[in-house]
């Protein structure tokens, strides 16, 4: 009953927060007329634009199909931003001196534009799933890696210094207490992340790749097809808040099975 009750916590407000945007966006369509209805599409002709009108079924097979290569693109980028995070917050946290040495240079790196990396990381990494993989993965990294360090941190001393006394290292120390007491920090980053991820996936695939979701937004503009651009976004916003959704449920799960 307590897990249903967390449950319904957190997915409670994803699901007033998400019927509070289909309100936001019809008063803006409403507050500004200019925009017209061409370009301007209401959640109704979204709707049937994707499951109402003739030509819907192609419709959605062409979003969808590019869907499907974002989410790749995602979720490869996601897993490797998080892994790398996870791990380079552990040897910052075991040292302190490495931590010194390579945190400014991560921060510096942080604050430097994607879209002013992107050149040269087609430029190595060509522009195919490899090139936005290392996009996905700059924008998960950081904040995953910040967030995680802070959890590590907060791991009881009083444990740790148990480990130290029977003989074990700092690693020792790291793997039983510090990793499991950082798993709520963790999926917070992980939470976080999955929209980062996503959004790292279209930015790559517009200037990058040229496929994917990213791409097909940008190239339905100037051929008019603002339907296709709006249904974009809407399906790109609730597979987002669907996989922050499911993060979520499964940090209850793990939290609740570990208390």
């Amino acid at each position: 009953m307590t897990l249903a009750r967390g449950m319904f916590r957190f997915l409670a407000p994803i699901g007033i927060a998400f019927a509070l945007l289909l309100v936001i966006w019809v008063v803006f369509l409403e507050a500004f007329p200019q925009v017209g209805p061409r370009v301007g599409q209401t959640p109704a002709a979204v709707w049937t634009y994707l499951f109402g009108g003739e030509k819907s079924a192609a419709n959605r097979e062409t979003i969808f199909s590019n869907l499907e290569i974002t989410l790749r693109d995602a979720g490869v980028g996601f897993l490797v931003g998080m892994g790398a995070a996870l791990i380079v917050a552990s040897i910052f946290v075991v040292s302190r001196a490495v931590e010194q040495t390579f945190m400014p240079v991560a921060m510096l790196l942080r604050s430097v534009p994607l879209v002013a990396l992107t050149p040269i990381i087609v430029l190595i990494f060509g522009r195919g799933i490899v090139g936005v993989t290392v996009m996905v993965a700059i924008v998960v990294f950081f904040p995953a890696l910040v967030m995680i360090m802070v959890g590590l941190r907060e791991a009881p001393t009083g444990a740790q210094d148990l480990i130290a006394a029977y003989g074990g290292n700092r690693w020792m120390a790291l793997r039983m207490v510090a990793v499991p007491s950082a798993l709520p920090s963790v999926f917070a980053a992980a939470r976080i992340s999955v929209p980062g991820a996503l959004i790292g996936a279209l930015i790559g695939e517009w200037l990058g790749s040229g496929q994917g979701l990213g791409s097909s937004m940008i190239k339905a503009i100037p051929r008019y097809q603002y339907n296709e651009l709006w249904a974009s976004i809407v399906v790109i916003t609730v597979v987002s808040i669907v996989l922050y959704a499911i993060v979520g449920v499964l940090e209850n799960f793990a939290l609740q099975r570990m208390k």
